[in-house]
């Protein structure tokens, strides 16, 4: 049986709204069909014409597309808050809860440094980030 996680006793979250997470080095908002048509939605757009204006393929995937400096294309300048909150991908929604700053405590350290709202805030449990991690490995 596999040993427990070194987050057994839960992290702490609290979005701040920063936008931090949205913006920095390019990377990618990886979306599959559904993500897409609840993103139109929300544009009052068609699946088609959103994927046209907002998606590039990369690989065997979608990834939403990014302002030149890397900034996700949804995240207003002025204001740094997402313009399609309510529809945002599993990607976004399960930040920071993913494989990569959960792997060992000194990537969740170093998340809590680049994040102001990991490490405050909600106590998240041992399950609630599970189901979390688990719904988008990143």
């Amino acid at each position: 049986m596999g040993q427990t996680p070194w987050y057994r006793d839960g992290l702490r979250f609290e979005c701040t709204g920063c936008g931090d997470c949205c913006s920095g080095a390019p990377g990618y908002v990886w979306v599959d069909e559904a993500e897409i048509v609840a993103l139109a939605n929300e544009m009052q757009m068609t699946p088609e014409d959103f994927e046209q204006k907002f998606v590039r393929r990369e690989g065997d995937g979608k990834s939403l597309t990014e302002y030149p400096d890397g900034d996700c294309i949804f995240l207003d300048p002025q204001s740094r808050k997402c313009t399609v909150y309510n529809a945002r991908p599993t990607q976004c929604r399960t930040w920071p809860f993913w494989d990569s700053n959960l792997k060992r405590k000194k990537d969740w350290n170093e998340t809590c440094r680049v994040c102001p709202g990991s490490g405050t805030g909600q106590l998240y449990s041992f399950e609630e980030i599970e189901i979390r991690r688990k719904s988008r490995s990143v």
